[in-house]
């Protein structure tokens, strides 16, 4: 009986070859295909497993069940790796291997297999998250382990088995894209001095390519979580497609880093996250509006953890679960509306409101209708420097 495998497919070169090399060794295969919003031609690459060898191919749609449980839970925490990176593959790795897993116990599959190499990110978030929810599960990486050491020896690979594959036709960068934004490392970034030209950007306009006047938009929350979009109700998914796209042609959401990878080198990336960062920045505006200070400032402490979390594939941790806990407790009151000026690269905000806003006119004016008792201010000054009266440092 062959042993059965269930593939993580993305249709490239790298999982094509797998799967061929996977059929010389007498595995089963089953091309494990998720729909994350990357905007993929899937009948093309059902052809192309089948065609390379795989006995079955399944496509999952979990495009909602992305943004729900996952993007909207880091829109929540205002998780942001390094200050520059908004998530966008990390947070996909933890539902795809979910579904990749959910879909071994149905084909009742002993292996799932990933085309991640050994240098990246991606190895760890999958086979942390299998480990997690099926340990009885064994992980194939091809990559780590065949002979194939060089791009150039995989497309002669897929040359001589005759795989279905475009070798003609040369990327210059590796890019990996979902709904909620996209990567794009390697070629000529990964010099560190060297200028992206805008042929790089694929979400973004450039500053000269945008309109003269701003984009003026309106995101409203409930829980935390955007639901309306200048005023219309929408879902996860159709407010991040209509936002990714007003944001992008106003140039916003770009991001150029030297980040430090889980495995402990720097990479150079280049990230477009335009839906994220305009709901980023309003999300945040409203925190701003409607928590208390202490709340507020051991929130952001918790979000710099949060993201280190969702970097490091541990989404299915205790550590993790625990501060969801907490994070939801801080939402109850993020309910209100942001309005934001999308302009030639910049997002701003430009006005907030909420029925549970904390800040209080009569007591911030310095004009008619003050309330403030200043004289309270001379008592409050004395007992906080107290600590402090007359000592030397």
């Amino acid at each position: 009986m062959a042993k059965k495998v269930v593939l993580a497919y993305s249709g490239g070169l790298d999982t094509s070859v797998a799967i061929k090399w996977f059929v010389n060794r007498g595995y089963e295969v089953i091309a494990y295909m998720a729909d994350v919003g990357q905007g993929s031609d899937f009948e093309v690459y059902k052809k192309r497993a089948l065609q390379t060898g795989a006995v079955k191919v399944i496509v999952d749609d979990l495009k909602s069940e992305f943004v729900k449980d996952f993007v909207f839970k880091a829109l929540k925490a205002d998780a942001i790796y390094e200050g520059g990176y908004l998530l966008a593959t990390a947070l996909s790795r933890p539902v795809i291997a979910k579904g990749l897993v959910k879909a071994a116990q149905r084909e009742k599959a002993g292996f799932v297999a990933h085309g991640c190499t050994g240098k990246g990110n991606d190895q760890v978030r999958f086979e942390v998250t299998v480990m997690a929810l099926d340990p009885s599960l064994k992980i194939l990486a091809p990559v780590r382990e065949w002979e194939l050491k060089t791009r150039s020896e995989e497309i002669e690979y897929a040359k001589n088995n005759n795989i279905p594959i475009d070798t003609t036709k040369k990327k210059p960068y590796s890019i990996d894209v979902n709904l909620w934004g996209i990567s794009i490392e390697s070629g000529k970034l990964e010099d560190p001095y060297y200028e992206p030209g805008e042929d790089t950007y694929q979400l973004t306009k450039g500053i000269d390519s945008c309109a003269a006047k701003p984009c003026y938009i309106e995101v409203e929350f409930r829980g935390g979580i955007p639901v309306r979009l200048n005023g219309i109700a929408m879902n996860g998914v159709s407010l991040i497609r209509k936002l990714a796209k007003m944001a992008g042609n106003a140039g916003v959401g770009r991001s150029d880093m030297i980040e430090n990878r889980l495995v402990g080198i720097k990479s150079r990336e280049i990230y477009e996250a335009p839906a994220g960062l305009a709901l980023y920045t309003a999300h945040k505006a409203l925190e701003s509006l409607v928590l208390d200070r202490e709340l507020m400032h051991y929130k952001d402490a918790v979000a710099l953890k949060y993201a280190e979390l969702v970097y490091y594939g541990l989404w299915y941790t205790p550590l993790k679960n625990a501060l969801d806990k907490f994070i939801d407790e801080t939402q109850k009151y993020v309910n209100g509306t942001v309005r934001l000026k999308l302009h030639k690269g910049n997002c701003s905000v430009v006005g907030r409101k909420s029925p549970n806003s904390l800040y209080k006119k009569d007591l911030a004016t310095y004009e008619k209708g003050d309330k403030f008792d200043q004289s309270l201010a001379k008592g409050f000054i004395e007992l906080w420097g107290l600590p402090y009266k007359g000592r030397r440092i």
